[in-house]
C-alpha cells in the first residue's frame, strides 16, 4: 500500500522528542546566519542573496536532471530584483525558475494558496509544449507513477493518488500547511513541518511535472516562516550532493505513515545546508575584502578574470584557474597571462598550487 491508501491518511506519525536536538540546533545556527548578515553592507548582502538563490535554483533543477546556466540564472534574478545585469538572453526555464525563487524569498510570509502554486508551476513550465496542463493540477486518467528501468521491465517506485482526487487532496494540503504555520491554529516545529510539507506534497504529486522543485520551495517557505525572515539556507545544494539517499528516503517513507526516518533525514540535511550557507556568507564577505584591497592595482585583463572567478562561486573553477583558462577569459597570449598571474599572486589576490602544466590558481580568501 502507498501512504495515501491508508484510512488515516494524511495523519503522518513521528516521535517529536527524537527531533528536538535538531530543531534547537537549526534555530540557533540559522539565527547566527541572520545575525551575520546584519553586519554585511547592503551591496554585499544583495550579492549573498543572489549567490544563494542562484545556487539553489541550479541545484534544485539538477536534482531532477535539468541543468541550467548559472550566469543566466544570476542575470534573471538580478533583473527581477531591479539590479543591473548583463544583456544576455535568458531561456524560459531559467527565467521561470528565477521567478519562483524570487517569490519564495519575497512573499514567504503569505499563506499558501492554490493560486500561489499555480503561479509557481506556470513559471517553472514556461516554454513547455508537451504538458496537458500548465498552471493547474493534473487531469489525465493514467496513473501518476514514479518509474525507473526499461519500458519492458519498469520498476514502480511510487504511484500517486488519481487525478480526480487532486482538488480535495490539495485543499487538504493547503489547509494543513497554513494551520501548522507559527501563527496557525496548530503550529508545528520548523524542521518537522518542512519535512512533512515536502513528503506530503510529493506524495500527492499534483502537477504533471515540477513537483520536486515545488516541494523544495515549499520547505524553504516553511523554514522562512519560522525564522520570520527569508531562509538563506542551501537546502537543494545539500540534497543534490546526496541525491541517491534523497530518493531512497522518499521511496521508503511513501509506503506508510510512520515517518521518523524521513523527519530525521530531512532535519540532518537542513543542518548540513546551514553549514553551506555559512560558507557562502564567509565567501561573500571575503571576496568583497579581497577585491577592495586589490582593485586599484588590477589591469583590465586581471579584473575581468578575478570577477569571472567570483562568479564561479564558493567552489570556484573545478581544479582551479589555469593559464589556459586565463588566456581564454582575458583574450590574451601565454606570456602575458603568465605575467598577469604572477602579479596576482604577488599582490595576494591568488594563491598558486602545483608546478609546470599542473599549475593552478585559486582565490586567496580568508
Amino acid at each position: 500500500m502507498w501512504n495515501w491508501e491508508y484510512n488515516n491518511w494524511p495523519n503522518f506519525d513521528f516521535t517529536q522528542n527524537l527531533n528536538a536536538p535538531f530543531e534547537e540546533k537549526f534555530l540557533i545556527d540559522a539565527g547566527r546566519i541572520l545575525g551575520a548578515n546584519l553586519l554585511i553592507d547592503e551591496s554585499d548582502r544583495q550579492d549573498l542573496v543572489i549567490e544563494l538563490m542562484s545556487e539553489e535554483a541550479l541545484k534544485s533543477s539538477q536534482i531532477e536532471g535539468e541543468y541550467l546556466n548559472r550566469d543566466s540564472i544570476r542575470a534573471s534574478i538580478r533583473r527581477q530584483f531591479g539590479l543591473p545585469a548583463d544583456h544576455r538572453k535568458v531561456a524560459p526555464g531559467e527565467n521561470g525558475m528565477a521567478e519562483m525563487m524570487l517569490d519564495t524569498y519575497q512573499n514567504f510570509d503569505q499563506p499558501l494558496s492554490h493560486e500561489i502554486m499555480f503561479a509557481w508551476h506556470s513559471s517553472l513550465m514556461s516554454g513547455r509544449t508537451d504538458l496537458e496542463v500548465i498552471g493547474g493540477y493534473r487531469k489525465h486518467k493514467e496513473p501518476m507513477q514514479v518509474v525507473s528501468g526499461s519500458l519492458y521491465n519498469p520498476k514502480i517506485h511510487f504511484e500517486a493518488p488519481p487525478s480526480n482526487r487532486m482538488k480535495s487532496e490539495m485543499g487538504g494540503f493547503i489547509s494543513w500547511f497554513n494551520s501548522s504555520a507559527p501563527d496557525g491554529a496548530s503550529p508545528m516545529h520548523a524542521l518537522a513541518r518542512a519535512a512533512i510539507a515536502h513528503l506530503y506534497f510529493v506524495s500527492i504529486h499534483p502537477f504533471e511535472d515540477g513537483n520536486g522543485r515545488i516541494a523544495r520551495a515549499l520547505s524553504e517557505k516553511v523554514l522562512s516562516q519560522h525564522l520570520r525572515e527569508p531562509a538563506l539556507i542551501a537546502l537543494s545544494h545539500s540534497i543534490e550532493k546526496e541525491k541517491k539517499s534523497y530518493y531512497e528516503q522518499l521511496e521508503e517513507n511513501q509506503s506508510g505513515l510512520k515517518i521518523d526516518r524521513w523527519v530525521s533525514y530531512f532535519s540532518k540535511t537542513a543542518i548540513t545546508a546551514i553549514e553551506r550557507s555559512k560558507k557562502l556568507t564567509r565567501f561573500v564577505i571575503d571576496k568583497a575584502k579581497l577585491f577592495d584591497s586589490v582593485r586599484d592595482h588590477l589591469n583590465e585583463r586581471q579584473k575581468k578574470v578575478i570577477l569571472r572567478m567570483f562568479r564561479e562561486g564558493v567552489d570556484g573553477f573545478e581544479g582551479g584557474m589555469s593559464a589556459r583558462n586565463y588566456i581564454s577569459i582575458a583574450n590574451t597570449y601565454h606570456q602575458q597571462a603568465t605575467r598577469d598571474l604572477a602579479k596576482l599572486v604577488e599582490m595576494g589576490a591568488l594563491r598558486k598550487e602545483g608546478r609546470g602544466k599542473g599549475t593552478r590558481y585559486h582565490l586567496n580568501l580568508g
